[in-house]
């Protein structure tokens, strides 16, 4: 098992945005210092009320100037919001900077809202995001420049200034569950994942797949991610005191700015017809009932319980629901700083221990 430090950076009240930063550094710094893997952050905008991270590459660069050996990135950059060489060109220079600790994540965007005050086509992010895994890797695949010629993406005889330290280039993610997309991954050699809203029980089966369909051309094993929130206490009575309210607060922000509960309620009914419309019925369920500290505990959903209790559990997550790499979001409602780096701390010096030489599959 491998395992991640995972943020939205969800807005704090009381807190600026520097204020904020300044608490999530300290997050990361403990986490290198503990032995965490790779941290990640999301690309989302337009959040006020749920999420203050905006640019995974600014957030990557500063990672990288207070530690010294976690693997960081996006998970991921939204492709079709950013200008295509731009966006190689900071990849590359981010991982300069970070000596070849950068891991690439892309997805195509979930939110339409995010797409308009860009200018950006909705409709199309699936195809523009297949074709600049392919762009990307022509323009780091020569010290002499490329030249791509696709539907979305094209570059004639362009040498950038800076290549990757990681040749011919960093590991790319794609967070995907669409059977199509995973098919793609597995042929191209790509990491995948998911999240707290997709029924474990359904993944396993469609992730044996991708691993199956990896095996076929290659030797190595894939890094399959699974995100929830997280919370460790010395027991797990001083844990669900502590940490269930928050959860139960966690994603509300998914659902923008509803003035009472029947907007709140319509918000997420249609955040799960979404899911419904492409046969997810279970992701269905979890969306109309994320908000429900007892749902969360009672369908273990969450990871909230002492060290041992942590550690059995997502044990029985990662077999269940087949996945290599956990991507712990630790910062979650209003915790306390204190609590939330008790936490961390619980977490790096007894769960991570305790499961680091197990593999699921």
């Amino acid at each position: 098992m491998k395992f991640a430090h995972f943020a939205h950076v969800w807005g704090k009240a009381g807190m600026s945005p520097a204020q904020r930063y300044d608490q999530l550094w300290r997050e990361l710094e403990l986490c290198d210092e503990l032995g965490f893997d790779y941290c990640f952050s999301v690309e989302h905008h337009f959040s006020p009320d749920e999420s203050w991270m905006s640019s995974c590459n600014l957030y990557s660069v500063a990672v990288a100037q207070r530690t010294k050996r976690i693997r960081m990135g996006a998970m991921g950059h939204v492709v079709p919001l950013h200008q295509p060489m731009r966006l190689v060109e900071e990849i590359a220079l981010v991982d300069q900077m970070s000596g070849g600790r950068v891991e690439i994540g892309l997805v195509p965007g979930v939110s339409p809202r995010f797409f308009a005050p860009f200018n950006a086509d909705f409709a199309s992010k699936r195809e523009v995001t297949l074709e600049f895994i392919a762009f990307l890797r022509a323009a780091y695949a020569s010290d002499e420049g490329f030249s791509f010629a696709g539907r979305f993406h094209q570059a004639d005889k362009v040498e950038l200034s800076v290549l990757p330290v990681q040749r011919p280039h960093p590991p790319i993610w794609l967070e995907t569950r669409d059977p199509p997309t995973l098919e793609f991954c597995a042929r191209e050699g790509i990491h995948t994942g998911y999240f707290i809203t997709y029924p474990r029980a359904d993944a396993k089966l469609r992730y044996a797949k991708f691993l199956a369909d990896w095996k076929k051309v290659r030797t190595t094993t894939p890094r399959i991610g699974y995100s929830t929130v997280v919370y460790v206490d010395e027991t797990d009575g001083k844990a669900i005191d502590k940490a269930m309210t928050h959860a139960g607060s966690a994603y509300r922000g998914f659902f923008g700015r509803p003035k009472n509960q029947a907007e709140l309620e319509r918000a997420q009914n249609e955040a799960a017809e979404r899911h419904e419309r492409v046969g997810d019925f279970e992701g269905g369920v979890i969306l109309r009932n994320i908000l429900k500290p007892d749902y969360l505990l009672e369908h273990d959903l969450v990871l909230i319980g002492s060290p041992e209790t942590v550690a059995m559990k997502l044990k029985s997550f990662a077999a269940g629901g087949h996945f290599n790499t956990f991507m712990g979001e630790f910062n979650f409602g209003e915790l306390s700083e204190p609590d939330l780096m008790r936490s961390i701390r619980l977490f790096g010096e007894r769960v991570i221990p305790a499961l680091k030489d197990w593999e699921p599959f």
